[in-house]
């Protein structure tokens, strides 16, 4: 038995997390994975219904649970508030408060979405990276912080801050991961420049010397941004930094023809986790029926991997999205011309037929 929080959050994620509960409704009712499901409350709806972004009630109910699904929070309707009131402040808080320190975040190129990616197919096909970023640490969290007056003006300030333990059990992380993969590991810093960035590779190396059969490199951030669109598939695991890879594993996102197709995982040293799909809230096109859930059901697909160890289910779930892409079934975002499009509903309704045939 397993009990799960689901966190549709703001704009699509209601849409999105419907279509992933759909999946593991249906892998309760045929493979007797007996998955509990409680909801709550977390970005701005959360904010509307209680005045915080990140009730008590949510974190209460997360530490009870074994896993987390989230959808996605924000959009313009809060904006105005102030900055510790806003969406992304509940999604901010809740990873420290549950020390998700070690974010997963994989770009695969499914081959049948091939034509969809923004590079020559040659530099992208056969593409499988993940990026694992630092999650708690860094310059969102770090202090001093703020805006203030000096010397008659604004003067804006965020510290880039890590304790060499923050740095070493990312670096333990990535090493694990590479070694059921590639066994190469490269460390993006920009130690040429920053203090905090030096540290960094400092201790990646030390953490190196415990993983002798992963081989460690080092990359600027500037030049690991332009290797992932020249040639992304020299990469096998990816380390960072908080701000680093938030940055890169975006670009990376595009390499695989929407951002809509990734999923990803934040776990703690225990692998606890939270599953989300790396894009936004997308409150421009929430309630159309036109939002891609798959990066949700993969997400799901990394939980039973992760923190449930359901690896067969899990690869049930990535073959089945594979299935569905063979048939031309395509979302909106991810369709060329001759692709069958379908909404959001359809696409979670076929993945479920392909999962249960």
């Amino acid at each position: 038995m397993s009990k799960i929080l689901i966190l549709p959050g703001d704009g699509i994620g209601t849409e999105i997390v419907d279509q992933a509960v759909k999946v593991i409704n249906s892998l309760n009712s045929n493979h007797e994975m007996g998955m509990t499901l409680v909801n709550g409350l977390i970005g701005g709806i959360a904010y509307d219904e209680t005045g915080s972004p990140l009730p008590d009630e949510t974190i209460k109910t997360a530490k009870s649970c074994d896993s987390i699904l989230l959808g996605a929070v924000g959009g313009p309707k809060w904006e105005v508030l102030e900055r510790d009131l806003r969406p992304e402040r509940g999604l901010l808080g809740i990873r420290s408060e549950l020390d998700l320190f070690s974010n997963l975040r994989p770009a695969i190129l499914y081959p049948q979405l091939a034509s969809a990616s923004s590079l020559k197919t040659e530099i992208v096909s056969g593409l499988d990276l993940m990026i694992v970023r630092e999650l708690v640490g860094g310059i969102y969290f770090g202090k001093p912080r703020g805006i203030e007056i000096r010397d008659g003006e604004r003067f804006g300030i965020n510290s880039a801050t890590y304790y060499e333990s923050e740095i070493a059990r990312i670096g333990h992380s990535a090493f694990q991961i590479a070694q059921k993969r590639g066994k190469r590991v490269c460390s993006v810093d920009k130690a040429n420049v920053l203090e905090v960035s030096e540290l960094w590779r400092e201790v990646m190396e030390e953490v190196s010397s415990s993983y002798p059969d992963v081989t460690l490199s080092h990359i600027y951030v500037d030049n690991a941004a332009m290797q992932l669109v020249r040639d992304p598939k020299q990469f096998d695991v990816m380390v960072t930094s908080n701000l680093f890879g938030d940055v890169l594993s975006d670009c990376a996102a595009m390499l695989t023809g929407s951002i809509g197709m990734l999923p990803s995982a934040s776990l703690d040293k225990n692998n606890f986790g939270m599953y989300e799909p790396i894009h936004g809230s997308a409150p421009d096109i929430a309630g159309k029926d036109i939002a891609n859930p798959l990066a949700t059901i993969l997400s799901v697909s990394m939980m039973l991997r992760y923190s449930l160890n359901q690896l067969e289910l899990a690869d049930k779930i990535n073959l089945a999205v594979s299935e569905v892409l063979d048939k031309g079934y395509r979302t909106k975002d991810i369709s060329v011309a001759g692709d069958k499009v379908v909404g959001t509903e359809e696409m979670g309704d076929l993945i479920v037929m392909a999962l249960e045939s």
